[in-house]
């Protein structure tokens, strides 16, 4: 079972931040998670859509301007790092599953990997998309059918892994809230990975195991090889 440090190693460290990454990578994540949104048309790595929880501002993400946005502090020192950034340091060290927040992200996504490919070498196998936004993801695989997505969701839909399927993706990613023994067999069946958020305690660890999914996302990436 794999882990996948979520927002960076985000229990110890500031989200999102290139300190979390780098810590992250440290700690021998088999991947590590990020989100981004598009800011004056620059892939910025936060969660949220408001400022307020992740730094020292307050506000929409929409009333900053990026040089604005980088001037706030995301927590011991660190700026909000732009997803350029986060491409240079994780450089292919180990499998960077990259979270579209807002709507219009994927173009500018597909742009900078296109720059990533060409500049830094970086492998699209190493890349993984995922999004709540499906049209996003379909979007991603109509222009780039070698980049491997993952699709998220929050419920258990009663065809299972169906929509991911349809989707083409490689994986899908699942609240630890709402998964079971079924939706992993269907989901490998149709030759999808399993991949569960957000899993911070041994006894849940244990239980994913249990149930046979093929990684976790983790804030603790650290302990938890220890799980």
């Amino acid at each position: 079972m794999q882990i996948i440090a979520h927002r960076g190693a985000s229990g110890s460290y500031p989200e999102n931040t290139l300190l979390a990454i780098e810590q992250a990578l440290l700690a021998k994540a088999d991947g590590i998670e990020i989100d981004v949104f598009c800011v004056e048309n620059t892939l910025v790595v936060i969660h949220d859509q408001n400022v307020s929880r992740t730094t020292n501002g307050t506000g929409f993400l929409s009333d900053f301007t990026l040089k604005q946005l980088q001037q706030l502090d995301a927590g011991s020192g660190q700026q909000v790092p732009t997803l350029w950034q986060v491409l240079q340091l994780v450089n292919n060290q180990t499998l960077l599953n990259i979270e579209l927040k807002g709507a219009d992200t994927a173009e500018a996504l597909l742009q900078l990997i296109e720059k990533a490919e060409t500049e830094l070498g970086t492998e699209p196998d190493k890349l993984l998309i995922s999004s709540f936004n499906h049209p996003l993801l379909k979007y991603i695989k109509t222009q780039r059918p070698d980049l491997k997505t993952g699709a998220l969701t929050a419920s258990l839909p009663l065809d299972y892994a169906a929509f991911a399927s349809e989707l083409g993706a490689w994986s899908v990613n699942c609240d630890k809230d709402f998964i079971d023994q079924q939706m992993v067999a269907d989901a490998h069946q149709r030759g999808l990975k399993v991949l569960v958020y957000t899993v911070n305690d041994a006894v849940t660890a244990a239980k994913m195991q249990q149930l046979g999914v093929d990684g976790i996302f983790c804030n603790y990436p650290q302990q938890a090889r220890s799980w």
